[in-house]
Parts: C-alpha cells; sequence; structure tokens
C-alpha cells in the first residue's frame, strides 16, 4: 500500500481505538470502506459489522449465525446498545431513518454512551444529511480514492478477466497503458474497473486510441456539478489565421509543461490571458492552445457558478476547479472572465470572495491545469487579475491584419466547398479592412444565401457585395474598440 493510504489506515484505526462514537464516510464504494475496516479491527481487536436493510446485522470479522435480529432500524439499535462487547457497526445507507424521532433519540443515546458501551457507529452511503442535533455529534471522514499501484492492479486483474473469457491476450501497449493509469487518478475504484473493461471490450486493446475516450469517461463522472464543458472538438492551431506569437509561446512550451520531472529551473507555464475585440478569434485560440499541448480543454462558464444561496457560489467554483484538477494535465478555459468578476460590492461580494479564491487556487495550485482566460471588456477586469505573475502573458488578439484577413476568406471559403483560388483574396481582404475574422464569416455565409436564392454561384461580386452590406464592430462602436486597441497597446503582447 502507498503512504497516503496507509496513513488513511491509521487515521481510522487512531478513531477506532479512542472509540470516536460516530463516523461518516459518503462514498458509494462500499467495498473499499469493508476492506479499510477490516485492516483497522485487525489492529484494534474490535468486532466488526455491518448493517443492511436488506440483511439486517451480520458479522464481518468472523462467521456468526445470520437472521438474530430483524433487520428494522429499531430492532437494530436496540440490538447494538444491548451488546455488552465494544464493536464497530458500519451502518449502510442508515441515514434515512435518521428522520424518525425513535431512531434519531436510540442513535443518540448509543453515541452519547447513554446506557451503551463505547460503539463506534460508522453511517455510510453515497450523500448523507443528518438532522443537526447529530452532525453535531458526528466526525467526517474522507475515503481516500485508489493510488497508482490500486489502479494499476485493477488494469491486471480486467485484462487477465478478458483474457480468459476470450482465451487470447490483451494488445497492451505499455506506454498508453502507464498513460491510462495515471489518467485513471481521481476516480472510485468501481468507476475505474468500469472504464477500464469498457476500454478493453472495445476491442481487445489497450493503446493510445483509448486515451480520448478515457478522458471523456473521466469527465462525465467528475462534473456531476454540471459547472464545467468538455470541448471534444480542440482545434489545431493550423485551423487558426493570425496568433502566430501564441502558437509559438505555446510550441516553446509544451514539452516543459509535459514533463513527468519538470526542470527545477524553469517555473511550469500557469496560463494565459486572451483580451481582444469580439469575434476576432479568442475562443479559437483557446482551442488550439489546448491543440497545442495534447491536452484534453474543460471550459469553465462562470455565469453558470453563480447561486442565489450564501456560500453557494465559492462552494460551487471549488468543486468546478476541483474536478478540472483531477483531470489534469489539461486546460482550463474560463471564457469571458469579466462576466463573473465585475459585480463589484453589488452583489454582496460574492465577486470579490471567487476572485479571491481563484487568485489562490491560481498561485498555489500544484496540479498541471493551465488556465486560458478570455475577456472582452478589459475595463470591467479587476486590476489584481491583471498585475504582473497572475498570468504567464497577456496577449491582445487584434482585428486582423490584411493578409490574415486573406487567410480567413480562404479558410472559409474551403470550409464551405469553394475553391479559394477562384476568388481574388487580396481584393477581398482591402475591401473588408476593419472586420473581424467572425463578421468575415457571416459576410461569406450572407454570399453564400444570396446566391442560392438567385440560382447562380458564388463569386467575387457576390462576396463584395455581401461586405459592403455590413457595418462592422470596428464601425459600430468605433470609440470602444479604438479605446480597447490603445490600452492593449501599452499593456499587451500582441498576439499575432
Amino acid at each position: 500500500m502507498d503512504g497516503g493510504h496507509m496513513s488513511e489506515l491509521q487515521d481510522l484505526t487512531t478513531l477506532v481505538r479512542a472509540a470516536t462514537p460516530l463516523l461518516v464516510i459518503e462514498t458509494v464504494d462500499e467495498q473499499r470502506v469493508i476492506e479499510c475496516f477490516r485492516h483497522v479491527i485487525a489492529q484494534s481487536l474490535r468486532p466488526l459489522w455491518r448493517w443492511t436493510l436488506t440483511d439486517g446485522l451480520s458479522r464481518l470479522d468472523f462467521a456468526q449465525p445470520e437472521g438474530q435480529v430483524a433487520p428494522d432500524a429499531t430492532a437494530t439499535l436496540e440490538a447494538i446498545r444491548a451488546s455488552g462487547e465494544a464493536g464497530v457497526f458500519l451502518l449502510f445507507d442508515f441515514h434515512p431513518f435518521t428522520r424518525y424521532a425513535m431512531s434519531l433519540r436510540m442513535l443518540r443515546e448509543i453515541v452519547q454512551r447513554q446506557r451503551s458501551v463505547a460503539h463506534t457507529l460508522v453511517l455510510v452511503g453515497a450523500k448523507i444529511e443528518l438532522p443537526e442535533e447529530l452532525e453535531a455529534l458526528a466526525l467526517r471522514v474522507p475515503l481516500s480514492l485508489p493510488d497508482i499501484k490500486e489502479l494499476a492492479g485493477i488494469l491486471r486483474g480486467e485484462a487477465a478477466a478478458w483474457q480468459r473469457e476470450q482465451g487470447r491476450r490483451v494488445e497492451v501497449d505499455g506506454e498508453a497503458a502507464r498513460t491510462i493509469v495515471r489518467n485513471l487518478l481521481g476516480l472510485t475504484a468501481p468507476d475505474a474497473r468500469r472504464i477500464v473493461r469498457k476500454l478493453i471490450y472495445n476491442d481487445g486493446a489497450l493503446n493510445h486510441a483509448d486515451l480520448p475516450e478515457l478522458m471523456r469517461a473521466k469527465f462525465d463522472l467528475l462534473n456531476r456539478s454540471g459547472l464545467l464543458h468538455y470541448e471534444y472538438a480542440t482545434a489545431s492551431f493550423a485551423d487558426v489565421a493570425g496568433v502566430s506569437r501564441v502558437r509559438e509561446w505555446v510550441r516553446r512550451r509544451r514539452a516543459v509543461f509535459l514533463a513527468a520531472e519538470p526542470d527545477p529551473a524553469l517555473d511550469p507555464p500557469k496560463g494565459v490571458l486572451l483580451l481582444g475585440v469580439q469575434g476576432c478569434g479568442k475562443s479559437l485560440a483557446a482551442k488550439a492552445i489546448a491543440g497545442g499541448f495534447g491536452v484534453p480543454l474543460v471550459r469553465l462558464d462562470f455565469g453558470t457558478l453563480y447561486d442565489k444561496y450564501q456560500g453557494e457560489t465559492e462552494k460551487n467554483l471549488r468543486e468546478a476547479l476541483r474536478s478540472t484538477e483531477l483531470l489534469a494535465p489539461c486546460v482550463l478555459w474560463i471564457d469571458e472572465i469579466e462576466k463573473g468578476l465585475a459585480g463589484g460590492g453589488e452583489d454582496g461580494g460574492v465577486s470579490r470572495r471567487v476572485l479571491g479564491y481563484l487568485l489562490t487556487w491560481m498561485a498555489e495550485r500544484k496540479a498541471k491545469v493551465f488556465v486560458v482566460a478570455t475577456a472582452n471588456a478589459v475595463r470591467e477586469l479587476p486590476a489584481e487579475l491583471l498585475r504582473k505573475g497572475r498570468f504567464d502573458e497577456i496577449f491582445f488578439v487584434d482585428l486582423p491584419r490584411a493578409d490574415v484577413r486573406g487567410e480567413i476568406f480562404a479558410m472559409h471559403l474551403a470550409r464551405r466547398g469553394l475553391d479559394p483560388a477562384g476568388f481574388d483574396l487580396p481584393a477581398l481582404a482591402a475591401a473588408s479592412d476593419g472586420f473581424s475574422g467572425a463578421e468575415i464569416e457571416q459576410a461569406i455565409v450572407s454570399a453564400l444565401y444570396d446566391a442560392a436564392g438567385s440560382g447562380l454561384p458564388p463569386g467575387q461580386a457576390t462576396l463584395a457585395h455581401a461586405l459592403q452590406q455590413t457595418r462592422p464592430l470596428s464601425v459600430l462602436m468605433h470609440e470602444q474598440v479604438a479605446a480597447l486597441r490603445a490600452w492593449a497597446q501599452e499593456r499587451c503582447v500582441a498576439a499575432d
């Protein structure tokens, strides 16, 4: 066993030896709880009992005749209180009975040692909510998740089981198997076993092709709060016009970010802030950064974090960031970050506390989570977020230059089955001065509709006409866009 698991068993053993009256363990992995307590009672020499509503009380540490006590809650608690020998009682899914006055009273009397010896009761369930008067007497104990060694054992066990069943060996790529085991960290043993089994039964092999499916399955298990979005299609930098400096920046840091043993002289990459004019490809750049690092992209929607109940917003953020750490190495994309941090004092201080927690996490996290924050309204961003050292770099994604606009036209025309060679791209680039990438795409879409309406194939003239009909944001909101560009010139690195 690893050090973490050993120390957990020592902690449990100490609690049992100290006759702690009531422990609460939230988990779906009941077998793991039983195994832990088998180890514990080997050290503390106390009888170990299990209770379920279907089987009632049964002795786990040695055989005992079944069915001596009726399985209902009251009879069970009576039997526990009447037992003259202090024992450990694992009560599975017992907590619903604490809503009943009689069960609650008897449980409290046992816990408070009224007419009862010093038993240790352990309430086990997926989610345990207790009445206040019982919660005050309970000690919640986190159950550690399987370590690398145990997960490797699960993988070997599942491969052996498949082999026995199919009569042939599982084709295992050693390096891929090690990566799979590493990526199973953060899951319970049953969840890890289920995923490994699925990967093996897909094709009788474990190789690098299994990694995307593993990450998706892991994400689905960890994202029970629904606050994160897994972006399946991470773009390659080849699909993003411009952003050449971002591309080069990522290329230089990829090996350091992914290294198992990073160079102590180099700080691991933490994250970048992408500011820019709306529609200029910040979101595409965020996806391309994940593609450049070759890791999954997880998007956090700051808007969904906010909750009307006191303290829930911060709890949501803690849960989301913890889930992200368990998916490491990955890129965490916080889109339109200013929307979640611009509350000032008008929201009871929630946005200040969220900012404080986010900054602390960004400074202290050990997991390989690279943060990409994107923002449009830079003046709404808190000064603390822009301070040197929060992000490795602040890039400004500007309106595309003429040559980049030509690339954007070529990309979108080709994507829609049109040959860019049939168009005068420099002329289109000149006619779209001040357009963002998104506005160029919309002009092409508009030209395609016009052409379909007239029954003619779309050509240079149709596109030129669509551009003339479009008033870009840089014209409609000239002052705001000009002010943003002037601000960025002093403070940011150009993305291209």
